[in-house]
């Protein structure tokens, strides 16, 4: 049993961790500036004589901010920014929707599984980082706040960790502290066995069950109340009122029997108003403002723009069927990469006196010209051989990544605010042999993690697929302060002997209770911890605490062991976890939010947690 002895630098250190805590809860001030302030008093400490040089030594004071931690977050921000630059992330996030549709439940299911799986052979702030503008680009297109699906997908991310003995810095670090404990092992006690790669799979299951069933559950009543998104990239309703068009689309299926079937797209887009076909898919081709001599097939999915009601007959005419919701086209045709945009014909502009066909603005520009404006009058009928004049107005709609070099383009004056964001799909191979190359150096080699993460960083910067304005960009310095500055906080409770005196404190009220109490209070005692220091120095305190007692109890201390290393991922009161300092900007959570969806979690993560352990091991 520890007997540590009551210091005037545990008293500092407590004082300063209270004090700490206090702005985090109540919010004083923001929480990386809270951290900063903890860590001036840290270093200001070195001025007290009784300190000895202070509760931190100087020279490790910022030592945070090249900690291994830091740079591996700084690192996985610019490589998901990167594969976000090729587009890769607009692609998961359209497969995410097409097998979970525009439910929040179905939503959170799917990006939660996708997160625990990942996390459950990467390190869980790299799978949060990478997930992070997939779960963006949802939230964007479906006008489901980002604060109800950032918090699932991050609560997810922490469990997925405790799915394999490399999915958290914790359990890697448990072989190695079990190795050093057998050499210390009395002689007539049996050595524990180390554990294998998938030996905590079946807690780590249950455990990833539990927190998706919990938001699935209870997400309406412990997420954030938040109005849905309104999708502003484009103004609807302006153009009904100016121009007639109804910009919402539709997606129809051809089937036998209609009269559509072998003909010529030409042949059939003469209904105007009643809707333009901006897209079709036959077999594995898609195309996006197709040709006028694309043949439509049976089985052929269209994109239809047009009024509700005016699909809906011609539907019935056709016989096609309407979808509920954009499957096909969920990723080319969503308002944040496509839409309605108007151009004027400068004076100066050679499309001046020549036709709309003439020009072939179709096929040269990607653009469907819906409408011109005209003093006045709207023109929408013959428009192929309409001659443009100076001052008109063409109502087009294109994919928005097509709309940029137009934009830049003197023939023409783009008026609509439209996103700007240019993907740069020739950078995908580049982009993804940074990737591979990353995630096969965290994997298979022993090199630091954040050195083999900033391996893919750079890579991305070489590969030209970020510049390096990019890649500052990339990075939440918010997040970086928050954990760089906090870190020295953990070396100060271990090097001042407070997290020791803390733990004699706990493990003195254990003494003479039942095994299983023993194993719920260390698992207590690893949450509260990690929630005040790091994950890593939490385990390295209490896994030789955890060996002492379960021995001296009688217990498998090797259980033990891995009780307190899976205990240190029940990070979700408040956001010191790396994933939840990671997604508290984005969403724009507070800590209360953690605080009322992380109690009920961290109850839970205990409850399951011990229930598998004694059951499987």
């Amino acid at each position: 049993m520890l007997d540590v002895a009551l210091t005037p630098e545990i008293i500092a250190v407590l004082a300063i961790l209270s004090f700490a805590v206090i702005l985090f809860v109540f919010e004083v001030v923001r929480v990386d500036v809270a951290a900063l302030l903890v860590l001036v008093l840290l270093g200001l400490s070195s001025q007290i004589e009784m300190f000895n040089g202070g509760l931190v030594p100087t020279y490790q004071l910022f030592e945070g901010f090249s900690s291994n931690a830091v740079m591996s977050i700084i690192a996985v921000m610019i490589i998901g920014a990167g594969l976000d630059k090729t587009g890769v992330m607009g692609v998961m996030a359209a497969q995410i929707l097409k097998r979970a549709g525009k439910t929040e439940s179905r939503i959170t299911f799917v990006l939660s599984v996708c997160v625990a799986y990942i996390s459950s052979f990467m390190q869980n702030i790299g799978a949060a980082a990478l997930f992070l503008p997939v779960a963006s680009r949802i939230s964007r297109r479906t006008a489901i706040p980002l604060s109800r699906l950032l918090m699932p997908m991050g609560f997810c991310a922490i469990l997925g960790g405790t799915m394999t003995m490399v999915g958290s810095s914790p359990l890697i670090l448990l072989n190695d502290l079990i190795e050093s404990a057998n050499l210390h092992f009395p002689d007539n006690a049996i050595p524990m066995e180390q554990f294998g790669l998938f030996a905590v799979t079946p807690v780590g299951i249950a455990l990833v069950a539990t927190g998706v069933i919990y938001f699935l559950v209870f997400g309406k009543k412990v997420l954030p109340a938040a109005e849905k998104q309104s999708m502003t990239t484009e103004n609807l309703q302006h153009y009904r009122d100016v121009y007639g068009i109804d910009g919402r689309i539709f997606e129809v299926t051809v089937m036998p029997g209609s009269d559509l079937a072998a003909l010529r797209l030409g042949e059939v887009q003469a209904h105007g108003r009643a809707g333009w076909i901006l897209g079709i898919k036959t077999g594995d081709s898609t195309q996006i403002i197709p040709a006028q001599d694309t043949l439509i097939q049976e089985g052929s999915v269209l994109a239809i723009m047009g009024a509700r009601q005016e699909i809906a007959n011609y539907a019935e005419e056709h016989q096609l069927t309407i979808s509920p919701f954009l499957n096909e086209f969920a990723d080319a045709l969503n308002p944040t990469t496509a839409g309605i945009a108007e151009i004027v014909i400068p004076p100066d502009s050679d499309l001046i006196n020549k036709t709309i066909s003439e020009y072939d603005i179709r096929n040269r520009f990607g653009m469907r010209v819906l409408a011109v404006y005209r003093i006045d009058t709207v023109i929408d009928d013959q428009l192929s051989t309409l001659t443009l004049q100076a001052g008109d107005t063409m109502v087009v709609h294109s994919r928005w990544q097509d709309m940029i070099p137009v934009s830049n383009d003197k023939r023409f004056a783009v008026v609509t605010d439209f996103p700007k964001e240019e993907f740069r799909t020739n950078k995908l191979r580049n982009a993804s042999v940074a990737f591979v190359a990353a995630i096969g150096l965290v994997l298979f080699s022993d090199l630091p993690l954040a050195l083999s993460l900033m391996v893919g960083a750079v890579g991305m910067v070489l590969g030209r697929v970020l510049d390096m304005e990019e890649a500052y960009n990339a990075v939440s310095w918010q997040t970086v302060f928050l954990l760089a500055c906090l870190i020295p906080l953990g070396m100060a409770m271990e090097q001042s002997g407070a997290a020791a005196y803390l733990a004699s404190l706990a493990l003195a009220v254990m003494d003479g209770l039942p095994v299983w109490v023993i194993q719920l209070f260390l698992a207590v005692i690893a949450t509260v911890f990690t929630l005040v220091m790091s994950n890593v120095g939490a385990t390295v305190l209490l896994v030789p605490l955890a060996i002492q007692m379960a021995l001296g109890v009688g217990a498998n201390p090797a259980i033990f062991a891995l009780t307190v290393a899976l205990a240190t991922s029940n990070s979700f009161l408040i956001p010191t976890h790396q994933v939840n300092a990671l997604i508290m900007g984005p969403a724009g959570y507070k800590v209360k939010d953690f605080m009322r969806a992380g109690i009920g979690m961290t109850a839970l993560f205990l409850t399951v947690m011990l229930i598998v352990l004694n059951v499987f091991y």
